[in-house]
């Protein structure tokens, strides 16, 4: 099969293609922010205001009618908001000869064997790679850095589906 030419349903790339791609990605492993620097720090600055403006109504009279079951939820809403910041904020996407991987609050992570078909998804935010396994469970990773997302281009070229 010739290196332009797109994959059959279901059907992996050869060994000699894989290979030609992982030396196209260049030295692995490679790894990188999952989420781009503005959209960590834009998580926080809404988090802020968030929390600013919670705090701005509590200490008003109209805070004080609040029932504490409501508040309550606000507060667990608040901190599970700051969880989902900081899991941005620490989370690593990885390419290495065995497989992709990224750390979340669960460890996602593909093998190269396992991927049927890829989706290369450029969002404004963040530029997305959709792997579907060969069970047709898809598995999304995020790429922050501009090597990443570059390394995903190319891992959805040789992975392509039509």
């Amino acid at each position: 099969m010739h290196a332009d030419t797109p994959l059959a349903d279901g059907q992996s790339p050869t060994a000699q293609e894989h290979s030609k791609l992982l030396e196209e990605i260049g030295p692995l492993p490679l790894e990188g922010p999952a989420w781009p620097r503005r959209v960590k720090w834009l998580a926080w600055v809404v988090l802020a205001l968030v929390v600013f403006r919670l705090a701005q109504t509590a200490a008003s009279p109209a805070g004080e009618m609040v029932s504490t079951a409501i508040k309550v939820s606000l507060v667990m809403c608040v901190v599970g908001l700051a969880v989902l910041a900081r899991y941005m904020h620490t989370s690593v996407t990885r390419i290495t000869e065995k497989g992709i991987e990224q750390t979340w609050m669960g460890r996602r992570e593909i093998a190269w064997d396992d991927i049927s078909f890829v989706k290369f998804i450029p969002l404004i935010a963040s530029k997305k790679l959709i792997c579907f396994t060969k069970r047709g469970r898809p598995v999304t990773f995020q790429a922050g850095s501009r090597e990443l997302e570059i390394a995903f281009a190319r891992i959805a070229l040789v992975y392509r589906r039509h």
